[in-house]
Order: C-alpha cells, then sequence, then structure tokens
C-alpha cells in the first residue's frame, strides 16, 4: 500500500493551498481504494468459504489477481498518453471497474469479475496519479504536498473498506460486500466527472476542456467492449495454458518476465524518439543497474508483505479467536490495520529520515529498504509463533496479527516511500516511464509468488512462516552487505 501519507484528513484550508481540482482527484482515488481494498479483503475468504475451493487454488487465483492489477497500468498509462489522455483513461477504467465488482455478486461470473477489474485498473491507476501532477506548474513548490493529500485518499479508502465491505461480506452476504464496493467506485466516477470543471485541463488533450460527446462514444465503446474482450483472453489463456501449467516455477516466471520485457520494450522502440537524446553516460548505466538490482530484492519483501490478503487472512478467519464482547469481529477487519498504522506512524518516518539525513548518522537508501525486510521478518518470527500456538490449542488471540501487522507496516514504510523516491532520481529521464514500470514489475512477480508459496513449500516440510522469516531477513541482511557498492553505483544521487 502506498505510504507517503501525513495523519488525518485534509482540512479545508490545506485544500485551499492547492489547486482545486486536487479535491476531485482525492475524493475520486478514496472512492476508488475503497472498492479495490474492499474486494481484496473478501476475495480469499470468499473463494474458500463460500465457492468451497480449496486453499491452494484460492490462494493462487488471488495471487495471479493482485500480480495482473500491478501490471495492466503499463498497458493503460500508455495507451492514455498516446491516444485517450488520461481524464479518459481514468472514466473507462472507473466504469469497467464498476462492472466488475457488481459482476463478483454472481457467481457464475468469478473470472469474469476479475478481468474486468484487472482491466479497469490498468486504466484507472496511472492516469488519476498523474493528473495530480498536471494540476501544477512545473516546479510549483506545492506539488509534493499535493501528493501527500492523495496518497491520504489511498489509505483512507483502504481502511473504511475492510469495516464496510468486509462486515457487510461476512455478516450480511457475500454479493453484498462486493455490491458495496462497486457502489463505491459508482461514487468515484460520479465525482470525477460531476467536478471535473475544478479539474482545468489537466488530463485532457490539447484544446479540450472537457470531455466532449467524442470521448463519450470511445468511453462507452471501451467499455462495453471489455466485456467481450476478457472473454477473448479467457478463451485464449485456456489454448495456451496447456503449454503453460506443466513449466516449472521458474520456466513459467522466465516466460512472464519475456512477455512482460517485450510489452516494456516496444513503446520506446515505435514511441516518438527524441533526436537530440544524449547517449547514456557511464553514470546512467550505474544508476540503471543498481535500480535492477535492487528491485530484485524488494520482490522478497512483497512476496511477504502481501500475505495480508492471503494466508494473513486465512489465518485471521479460521486459527484466530476473533469474539470480542458478545461480538465475532470479522476476518477482514484486520487489513485495516495496515493503512490505521501508515496514516499514525508516516509523518513520523518522514521527520526521522529528514533529520537521520541531516545528521552524520544518515542511512544509504538500500540500508533503509533492508532494515524495512529485517522488520518484517521480525512480524514473520511473531506470525510463526502464533501458528504454532495454534495449532496446538485451536486458535490464538487477536492480538498477535495486530503485532504482525504492526511490524509489518513499520517494514513497509521504511521500504516503499525511499523505494519510489529512489528510482525517481536515479532512473535517466528517457527511461523514467520504463524503469518505474520495472519497479512495479517486481510488486507483480512478488504477488503471484506470495499466491503460490504455501504450495510450493508443502513438500519440502518447511513451515511457511519460517520460510519468509529467512526470506525476508536473508534478502535484507545481504542488500545491507551490499549498501557500499550499491552506493558507488548511485554515485551520489540517491
Amino acid at each position: 500500500m502506498s505510504s507517503h501519507l501525513h495523519p488525518a484528513v485534509p482540512d479545508a484550508d490545506e485544500f485551499e493551498r492547492h489547486p482545486p481540482g486536487l479535491k476531485v482527484i482525492f475524493f475520486t482515488e478514496m472512492w476508488e481504494r475503497f472498492s479495490y481494498y474492499g474486494m481484496r479483503a473478501l476475495l480469499v475468504l470468499y473463494l474458500v468459504n463460500a465457492l468451497h475451493y480449496e486453499r491452494k487454488d484460492a490462494l493462487e487465483l488471488y495471487g495471479i489477481y493482485t500480480g495482473l492489477v500491478y501490471l495492466t497500468p503499463l498497458l493503460g498509462g500508455y495507451l492514455a498518453d498516446k491516444y485517450l489522455g488520461m481524464r479518459q483513461g481514468a472514466v473507462i477504467g472507473g466504469l469497467i471497474m464498476m462492472l466488475g465488482h457488481f459482476a463478483m455478486a454472481f457467481e457464475p461470473l468469478l473470472h469474469l469479475a476479475l478481468g474486468l477489474l484487472i482491466l479497469g485498473n490498468g486504466f484507472f491507476k496511472p492516469n488519476t496519479s498523474s493528473m495530480v501532477g498536471k494540476l501544477y506548474r512545473e516546479h510549483d513548490p506545492r506539488r509534493d504536498g499535493g501528493y501527500t493529500i492523495f496518497y491520504m485518499g489511498i489509505n483512507l479508502g483502504a481502511f473504511f473498506s475492510p469495516l464496510i465491505a468486509g462486515t457487510l461480506g461476512e455478516k450480511v452476504g457475500w454479493h453484498w460486500g462486493f455490491g458495496s464496493a462497486g457502489v463505491g467506485m459508482a461514487i468515484g466516477v460520479f465525482v470525477l466527472l460531476r467536478w471535473q470543471h475544478l479539474l482545468g485541463d489537466a488530463g485532457l488533450r490539447p484544446g479540450q476542456t472537457t470531455i466532449d460527446r467524442r470521448d463519450w462514444t470511445t468511453i462507452l465503446t471501451i467499455t462495453a467492449a471489455s466485456v467481450p474482450f476478457v472473454y477473448l483472453v479467457m478463451g485464449v489463456w485456456s489454448m495456451v495454458s496447456g503449454f503453460v501449467a506443466p513449466l516449472p516455477l521458474l520456466g513459467k516466471l522466465a516466460l512472464g518476465f519475456a512477455v512482460i520485457g517485450l510489452a516494456l520494450w516496444v513503446p520506446t522502440q515505435f514511441g516518438a524518439k527524441d533526436p537530440h537524446a544524449k547517449p547514456l553516460t557511464r553514470e546512467d548505466r550505474d544508476a540503471v543497474l543498481a535500480i535492477c538490482i535492487v528491485v530484485f530484492f524488494v520482490i522478497f519483501f512483497w512476496m511477504g508483505f502481501e500475505q495480508a490478503g492471503g494466508t494473513m487472512n486465512l489465518f485471521a478467519d479460521q486459527q484466530t479467536d476473533r469474539h470480542a464482547f458478545g461480538f465475532e469481529i470479522p476476518a477482514s477487519w484486520f487489513q485495516s490495520i495496515n493503512p490505521l498504522v501508515i496514516v499514525l506512524l508516516a509523518p513520523v518516518f518522514s521527520v526521522m529520515w529528514t533529520r537521520l539525513d541531516r545528521s552524520r548518522f544518515a542511512l544509504p537508501v538500500t540500508a533503509k529498504q533492508a532494515l524495512g525486510m529485517i522488520v518484517l521478518g521480525l512480524g514473520f518470527i511473531v506470525l510463526a509463533i502464533a501458528q504454532g500456538r495454534a495449532e496446538e490449542f485451536g486458535t490464538v488471540g487477536p492480538h498477535w496479527l495486530f503485532i504482525v501487522y504492526f511490524l509489518h507496516t513499520i517494514g513497509e514504510l521504511m521500504l516503499s516511500p525511499v523505494g519510489l523516491s529512489m528510482v525517481s532520481k536515479l532512473a535517466p529521464a528517457r527511461f523514467g516511464g520504463l524503469l518505474m514500470g520495472v519497479w512495479l514489475l517486481s510488486s507483480a512477480v512478488a504477488n503471484y509468488l506470495s499466491g503460490i508459496l504455501e504450495h510450493m513449500l508443502q513438500d519440502s516440510g518447511i513451515p511457511l512462516y519460517w520460510f519468509l522469516v529467512g526470506s525476508s531477513i536473508g534478502a535484507g541482511l545481504v542488500l545491507l552487505a551490499l549498501t557500499p557498492m550499491l552506493k558507488k553505483l548511485m554515485h551520489g544521487r540517491d
């Protein structure tokens, strides 16, 4: 979860210091994240408890879904840049996701619904984020503050969605939970369209002042075409899956990397080229190498962190005593701990890093990330002990998961914001988008691995959470050892 945040809902005065369009994108993004994290909180529980999926199949489907969610923004952002415009892309994405959430309420439409959510997210996510920057002039000192407020919307939506959608899904009916996520997405699209005049020309093609009739033809056509498109992709997948399924994990990952690498490379070859672009310097090449090395290690962090919506969700459901004061706490509520801790502690970390960076105890960016991985591993030590106690006594108290989520969020605050900042600072200008795509690729791979890891370890006899202790702390220690070398590759640009 993004974590460049400050602690409370921005007040009117804080909003007034920024372009009025920021309010529109703030509330649009808040409702979209409400819908996404509501869906994320319910998916594995729904698959196991309602559709009676085998645990490994439910976790694998969760991993595929969340992994693809990080890949499609590369395509959606490219189409918006080349053809649609950011605002039109965001509306298309919102409408497609709304259809996906409502389709989740019908059991036979499960795979169609997930496909629509993946596709819609690809159109929506990169374009709302980019539109925030378009509200400000170049070098506007308010820009960073604007993004801070924007990311607050993300975590507010992420905090409330498990409490509302999760409660409806687990206590009233699964279709009510998924339906509420669809309503949240519908509100987000309504906010964007109703108050789009406050955005000025942000996200529009040159000469436009609003989404016009021609745009609506495109929007409705693409939205309607999304359903047969998803069915087409499902059909193609059913034909190639027979070839892919027997491949070992490394073969599947290699094939996936090849397809994704091709998707990242093609736009750089066929897009507009700058004839005055200077060749990459040695420092530029070193910086690209440093980014690629760090991205490899970051996979180990997100592979563990993303257990939150998978095995940790099932641990809350099946191995945690959730009864308090005559009420059974919904398992999905535990996923609100992460955004709550982010909102409370992000400003503390912001101040801490700033003061530390100005002192003689300043830490290199990769050392901060390595410490984040180690803290994540400490969380898994707690969870591994809790699982052992649950296997012995049946269930454990909810405080175990509170501690784990708290430690994992501390690790996220150490790794995620500084990582995004590192990529933006190090990436050569003409490869900025491509390398940010590579950063997203690490999350896509990690999400897929998070879903299949438990089944992969089944025959080895290694318990999942103790394996994640080793992979998280081990990767952190190796990255820490490589920090002096990486610092040289960054040439002081971190």
